[in-house]
């Protein structure tokens, strides 16, 4: 049997192949055309397998962008693929933090990956991926670059997460003298302390996993585990947990055909 999943999220699109002993991956960034991302790389995961298109039983899509996808079988939202993505990446987990381009979320689950509460941030860019490169940007840094500035700084409390103020903000700071580093740091401090207030709501955690793009920053899950005062997950193939839950559903679905 094989299984498709296609996660397309505001910046990068994700896709794999899963023939229920291992995933097959691909990511392109999204661009434009989230059609096109999506068609992109389903046909590059495709030649990477060397499975056709026609020897796919069932594809599941997911992400912002999902809506957009004419040739899925079913449409499921990324929450309820995130959380099963998550149990699958690490099992025992119960509470997964996601920080995609435009949106965060956390989200209480079960051991089978099943959502049993989640809180998201979809209103505003604060805290999510797009944030962090608005702000890379105003310190004239890459993104990826972020977390290796900022490790063993001190940071620097930012008084402002909308992202528009927070950009003056780091731009003052700046002018004033402050070292990137310790704007980083004090960047990576308040992503940290808005997604712990959305973790409050979710009651007492055990097993944390933090997916998603930002997920690779290791300041901002470092930051995360000084706020939260656990252990915070991050699985190797963090940015594909939406994905891969969506090729496990896939799966699910076509074994009641």
């Amino acid at each position: 049997m094989l299984v498709a999943g296609i996660d397309i999220g505001s910046m990068s699109t994700k896709a794999v192949i899963f023939n229920r002993q291992h995933f097959c991956k691909a990511v392109s960034p999204t661009g434009w055309s989230p059609r096109q991302a999506a068609q992109q790389v389903y046909s590059q995961v495709l030649n990477q397998s060397g499975y056709s298109q026609e020897q796919i039983d069932y594809l599941v899509a997911t992400g912002y962008g999902r809506v957009s996808i004419d040739f899925a079988d079913r449409v499921i939202t990324e929450i309820t693929c995130h959380a099963r993505g998550a149990a699958y990446l690490v099992p025992g987990t119960d509470l997964v933090i996601d920080i995609g381009g435009q949106d965060s979320k956390v989200i209480k689950i079960s051991d089978e990956g099943q959502v049993l509460d989640f809180a998201m941030n979809d209103k505003c860019a604060a805290g999510t991926g797009r944030f962090l490169q608005v702000i890379a940007n105003a310190l004239g840094v890459d993104v990826s670059d972020l977390a290796a500035l900022s490790k063993g700084q001190t940071p620097i409390t930012l008084n402002s997460m909308c992202t528009v103020f927070a950009e003056s903000e780091v731009i003052g700071l700046l002018t004033q003298g402050k070292e990137k580093g310790e704007i980083i740091a004090g960047l990576h401090q308040s992503v940290a302390r808005r997604i712990a207030s959305m973790v409050q709501r979710m009651g007492a955690s055990s097993r944390v996993t933090f997916t998603g793009g930002v997920a690779i920053n290791e300041g901002v899950r470092t930051s995360l585990e000084k706020q939260l005062g656990i252990p915070v997950q991050v699985p190797k193939d963090c940015q594909l947990a939406g994905a891969i839950g969506a090729a496990l559903i896939a799966h699910d679905y076509s074994s009641q055909a």
